[in-house]
């Protein structure tokens, strides 16, 4: 094999598997929302000031799959309940199961319900093997389903926390006797179906600096935003003020032009 041939075949995969040399407004390089930048010494952006907030009550998506696989719905079983089973929690909880839970696996969690006369199997939620499963196994199958049982993500994280806790009282545990059965007629809505979310941000998300992560960087805490006072100005009201480390939205004297009086 001659010389060139031998630079040919080792230089030819290279240049095919190395990068994309072309791309278009359909394919260009980009980053999806919050993705890692993949160079070591770059790490992701932060998330914008008064953003979303990206803190959870249970985990997040990028710490625990959404797969709906065995080892990740045990990897939920550690999870602890936040929500004690009050009054308000189980009445709460029974809606959910009505709507959601009920049509497989009855009104009494016992596998009866009325899809199982068109050939679904009846899943039994007050088993011994249910009872010995952790609130998180209960809350993640909610979470993200696994063979039989689709992902019930439409019922938000801390009402899945009141269903399971609904379950519990179903099953016997804990000593709560609950109501069973539909809330009301078909149709009735109000109260008895799914309000608002609670997931739409309820306070401003501070800014922190992605590069503050980074070796030999200084650590800085993120600066509440300021809030003028109310009745400082005649028929004013509070609005939120950049904090005093946020200058994305000021720009330098220099960059200020003026235009001459003629």
């Amino acid at each position: 094999m001659s010389a060139k041939l031998r630079l040919l075949v080792f230089v030819l995969p290279l240049a095919l598997t190395a990068c994309e040399w072309f791309s278009d407004f359909k394919r260009q390089p980009s980053l999806w929302t919050w993705e890692p930048v993949k160079d070591s010494l770059t790490p992701s952006r932060g998330q914008p000031q008064m953003s979303v907030p990206t803190s959870g009550t249970a985990v997040a998506g990028f710490q625990v799959s959404y797969g709906a696989f065995p080892a990740t719905i045990d990897s939920m079983a550690g999870l602890r309940n936040p929500t004690p089973a009050s009054d308000s929690s189980l009445a709460n909880g029974r809606k959910y199961f009505q709507i959601n839970c009920a049509v497989c696996h009855g009104d009494r969690a016992m596998g009866d319900g009325p899809a199982t006369r068109f050939g679904m199997p009846g899943i039994n939620l007050t088993s011994d093997v249910t009872k010995a499963r952790a609130d998180g196994y209960i809350f993640g199958m909610i979470r993200n389903g696994r063979g039989l049982m689709p992902p019930y993500n439409r019922i938000e994280e801390m009402d899945r926390w009141d269903v399971v806790n609904y379950v519990r009282a179903l099953q016997g545990v804990g000593g709560k006797t609950v109501a069973i059965g539909p809330l009301a007629a078909p149709g009735v809505t109000g109260d008895k179906v799914p309000g608002a979310t609670t997931l739409a941000p309820q306070q401003p998300e501070p800014f922190y600096n992605p590069r503050s992560v980074l070796p030999g960087a200084q650590q800085s805490q993120p600066q509440p935003p300021q809030v003028a006072p109310v009745g400082s100005v005649p028929g004013q009201r509070a609005l939120p003020l950049p904090a005093a480390s946020d200058t994305s939205r000021s720009r330098p004297d220099s960059a200020v032009r003026t235009r001459p009086n003629r």
